[in-house]
């Protein structure tokens, strides 16, 4: 692989590798995969079996591995060991040949194509692709930071969930007194839905948990028979649904208001935050043109609005040209033509557009070992729902598992 530096002697043109003014000679061209996202797994896997002539590549990720959030639920009700759910990302990225830096993203100068760590490491770049996922604003509900458990980054979720059990056990055993804990999960979306009843299945006699929706209905973007199913759920297995908005949290309580603006105080002895995605903070001053909630701005061939040189896919991206919901199945389906334009823009081929599907098939989980299927307006719900979401959540797993999982400390 070329080492020579970049200087004033060598030029870039867009899609272009770097070459020498006068012998045109390419240069190293320098990738950054900013994130271990859904979409740059698939990336690694693509770079490993055909790498990039000329390119360095360099993945920066806050953790050694990825949680696969479709399965979260499933660990969560005891189905799963939370190993089982993860993706480790040094193997991934050792195949391919791909420098794994571990850090977090704290700003980015698209101007100067550079991006800085955490730790004050600067990454420059040719070219940049995000994959980072989106975030969870800890001011948005006062006293959330203090008093409840957000469940992204998965991680500190996975790794503060963990903890929480063995406080759990204790209180609800004949040790601890066996009291009867109140749960409450803040978040009406599928994500908000499948952690309360898993919850409820897993702390079944220990626990009553709570869904606190905000003033629509569970799932509102869902079609009316999928709403119409997860209610019966939720009355099946008598979760209480407070159609109400969670303006403060405190300790061992939740403040809500009704659409009429009265107030009530729920007994909540932990609180989990499972409300909508917001855009990472920093790219505010990116320089990077962004929708109107602060996501990086894209288009069909997954390129920055802005900035040619830049990608983004999954949580963290927006499609101008095709909204669609920010959901895993987006993500991964972003995988393999993010890989193709990576690779293409570095080494001067022409970009593949990519138009995601219209419509995607969802699979919520129950907690009992049954789960509802939507696809557009048609739905269905049974345990062979589930066996079929444990094959495809299972299948993607072992699609890109090269190594034993990392640990997070590792």
């Amino acid at each position: 692989m070329p080492t020579t530096p970049v200087g004033e002697a060598w030029r870039i043109s867009p899609g272009l590798p770097y070459r020498h003014e006068e012998t045109g000679v390419p240069a190293v061209k320098r990738i950054v995969l900013c994130g271990g996202g859904h979409a740059h797994v698939h990336v690694l896997q693509a770079f490993a079996k055909a790498p990039v002539p000329g390119a360095e590549v360099t993945l920066v990720s806050p953790f050694p591995r990825q949680i696969y959030s479709g399965m979260v639920p499933g660990w969560i009700s005891g189905r799963y060991p939370l190993d089982a759910c993860t993706i480790a990302l040094p193997p991934l990225a050792e195949a391919a040949r791909v420098r794994w830096v571990r850090g977090e993203a704290v700003s980015l100068d698209a101007a100067h194509r550079r991006l800085r760590l955490a730790d004050g490491t600067l990454l420059d770049y040719d070219v940049l692709s995000l994959d980072t996922g989106s975030v969870q604003r800890r001011d948005r509900i006062p006293g959330a930071a203090e008093h409840a458990l957000f469940v992204r980054p998965m991680e500190t979720f996975a790794t503060r969930w963990q903890a929480l059990q063995q406080e759990i056990e204790f209180v609800t055993s004949a040790e601890g007194g066996r009291r009867l804990l109140a749960i409450a999960v803040v978040g009406g979306g599928a994500g908000g839905v499948e952690l309360a009843l898993a919850l409820h299945h897993r702390l079944a006699g220990a626990a009553r948990v709570t869904l606190v929706s905000g003033p629509a209905e569970p799932v509102p973007t869902h079609p009316a028979g999928t709403r119409s199913r997860v209610a019966e759920v939720l009355r099946r297995q008598r979760i209480p649904v407070m159609r109400m908005t969670c303006v403060a949290i405190a300790d061992r309580e939740v403040v809500l208001r009704s659409s009429g603006g009265a107030h009530v105080t729920l007994a909540s002895d932990l609180t989990l935050l499972a409300t909508g995605a917001d855009a990472p903070a920093w790219l505010a001053d990116s320089g990077l043109a962004l929708d109107e909630a602060g996501f990086v701005a894209t288009g069909p061939t997954l390129q920055s609005r802005s900035h040619p040189e830049v990608f983004a896919a999954g949580d963290v991206s927006s499609r101008t040209d095709a909204p669609h919901p920010r959901s895993g199945v987006y993500a991964v389906r972003a995988g393999p033509p993010l890989a193709v334009n990576l690779a293409r823009f570095a080494t001067g081929g022409a970009l593949e557009r990519w138009r995601p599907q219209r419509r995607s098939l969802n699979l919520l989980a129950c907690g009992d070992g049954t789960a509802i299927a939507s696809w557009g307006p048609f739905s269905a719900q049974g345990g062979w729902v589930w066996r079929w979401k444990d094959r495809i959540d299972r299948g993607f797993i072992d699609r890109y598992r090269l190594g034993a999982p990392a640990s997070p400390a590792a």
